[in-house]
């Protein structure tokens, strides 16, 4: 779809977006052709698109993926994509709440790249939602405002590096990513945005026990990320075994909590488990 078609369906059907559900359509078929393309689809491949809007990702995803399963909240869109297109054989609609069902945790996504311009109200819990999943998704290339993107990207000792850096970190690799300019959408937003390629993990750097301690010790640590980590640390665990966790990693006791890698987060959440077992 392009603009003038995107904006004739909606004045059409009387449909104004919602900017409080961060509704924004891409209409720069360069763009989604991009996203399709880093998404390395092929006719084996089983597709979630979730905030499909009016489809003008959807489309492009039916043409090379075996089967596109799309995730729309809003009745009025879901009503128009499926009357558009409800006839593709390899094409099923669920007209539902990502977010709630992501969280009742009934559906596995192992088996499915997750491929969409999530909508930018939603986006950073959905994400670390769906990587916390025992069953999440094999890929997901993603469109998301800059901001957050970078912030999946971000290295340590920098300002964007920080708890959604390390809690998609833990289960996925980041791999390649774009800027797509403000001017690709419509309704035009105030940012600019980017797409980029997550890859699961498959040697896990926890077992799936610790995951909930390793986001437990992330978020407690950078809720004050000026502080010394080690001082937060110990509102949680004995002074003596923060200290002996911090000298076996060669930690120093001033460090902060921006300028620990994921590798290093994910040893002292062994260690510290080790100490709530003996206690």
């Amino acid at each position: 779809m392009n603009l003038s078609e995107i904006r004739k369906q909606l004045n059409d059907n009387d449909i104004l977006l919602t900017r409080s559900l961060g509704q924004t359509f891409m209409h720069d078929r360069n763009q989604l052709r991009k996203i399709v393309g880093l998404a390395k689809l092929n006719d084996a491949d089983r597709v979630i698109e979730i905030g499909p809007g009016l489809g003008p990702l959807t489309e492009l995803l039916l043409d090379t993926a075996g089967q596109v399963t799309a995730i729309e909240t809003d009745l009025r869109l879901a009503k128009q994509l499926e009357e558009r297109l409800g006839q593709r054989d390899n094409f099923t609609l669920q007209h539902a709440d990502a977010m709630k069902l992501v969280r009742k945790a009934e559906f596995d996504w192992s088996g499915h790249k997750l491929v969409a311009n999530l909508p930018y109200s939603i986006a950073s819990p959905l994400l670390i939602d769906l990587a916390a999943l025992a069953g999440r998704p094999s890929a997901m290339v993603v469109t998301l405002q800059l901001e957050v993107v970078q912030r999946l990207l971000a290295q340590p000792a920098t300002k964007e590096y920080g708890v959604l850096t390390l809690l998609i970190g833990l289960h996925y690799a980041s791999g390649e990513s774009f800027v797509i300019p403000r001017g690709s959408f419509y309704p035009e937003p105030n940012v600019d945005s980017g797409c980029i390629e997550l890859l699961r993990r498959e040697t896990p750097l926890l077992p799936p026990e610790l995951c909930p301690l390793f986001k437990k010790i992330v978020k407690r640590v950078f809720a004050e990320r000026r502080k010394k980590m080690m001082k937060l640390l110990k509102r949680d665990w004995p002074e003596a075994t923060v200290t002996e966790a911090f000298n076996s990693l060669g930690l120093d006791e001033s460090i902060r909590a921006e300028r620990v890698t994921l590798d290093q987060f994910a040893e002292l959440t062994q260690r510290l488990s080790r100490a709530e077992i003996d206690e």
